[in-house]
């Protein structure tokens, strides 16, 4: 009863000051001189909107992540993800999101200028570029998140995951570092109209390395997901959804 209670006065008091503090943050993101300092501005606007509405981030494992460029793979549960592994990961890192996040409001545009790379799955000539491209930009020192679901869905559950960024690691020689990202789905997660009070954690692990064989790709995206469904806490959804992809 007093967390029905609690809701009910948190959720728009939250989404007002998120409201509030979001669209701020863009704006400083926006006109920041510099990716890196862009990135670093991003991560502590993060933080501080995270803080605004109460929210305390939990990240464990940072010890794992390689010095060396390399590819983070994370559950994907809700709209907050991305911001919360902003926060989480250091400045290096960027991601590679769903073409349309391009055209957002305010937000498609801090994207661009953080330089995430934007991704069009249903068009194999422009994701055969983007491989070279992600693959180019690691060799240049830039390390990538990636949400290998691809989308997520209102129940909880890790979906199958696509071959996109395994096949990246592997031709690249790159280690991927699972993650798991707890908390968000309750925060806002899809169906949710309005935020719900949780704290956030992003888990990390070992880094799984491409050992050069024919099937590296598949190997590592088999891994992978083992050790992500392990830290999401999420039941396991592939059985039931698991319909024969192509390679992305």
């Amino acid at each position: 009863m007093l967390r029905r209670l609690f809701d009910l006065v948190y959720a728009p008091l939250a989404f007002a000051v998120f409201m509030l503090v979001l669209p701020l943050v863009c704006i400083t993101v926006i006109a920041t001189p510099g990716a890196a300092l862009r990135r670093e501005v991003g991560r502590l606007g993060v933080r501080l909107l995270l803080g605004s509405i109460g929210v305390p981030l939990f990240v464990r494992g940072r010890r794992h992540l390689p010095a060396t460029p390399a590819l983070v793979v994370c559950n994907h549960a809700s709209y907050l993800d991305g911001l919360v592994l902003t926060a989480a990961l250091p400045r290096r890192f960027t991601f590679m999101v769903q073409d349309g996040a391009a055209g957002w409001p305010l937000a498609g545009w801090t994207l661009k200028r953080m330089g995430v790379e934007f991704v069009d799955r249903g068009n194999a000539r422009s994701a055969a570029a983007l491989t070279r491209t992600l693959i180019r930009r690691m060799s240049e020192g830039e390390s990538f998140v990636i949400f290998p679901e691809g989308t997520f869905k209102a129940g909880p559950g890790l979906l199958p995951f696509k071959n996109g960024a395994f096949m990246i690691a592997a031709r690249a020689g790159a280690p991927v570092v699972p993650a798991g990202v707890r908390g968000t789905r309750r925060l806002y997660g899809g169906g949710n109209r309005l935020p719900r009070w949780s704290p956030v954690t992003v888990e990390l692990e070992a880094a799984l390395h491409p050992d050069g064989s024919a099937h590296a790709a598949q190997q590592l995206r088999d891994s992978a997901r083992a050790v992500v469904l392990r830290l999401c806490g999420e039941p396991d959804r592939a059985p039931a959804e698991a319909t024969a992809e192509p390679a992305d």
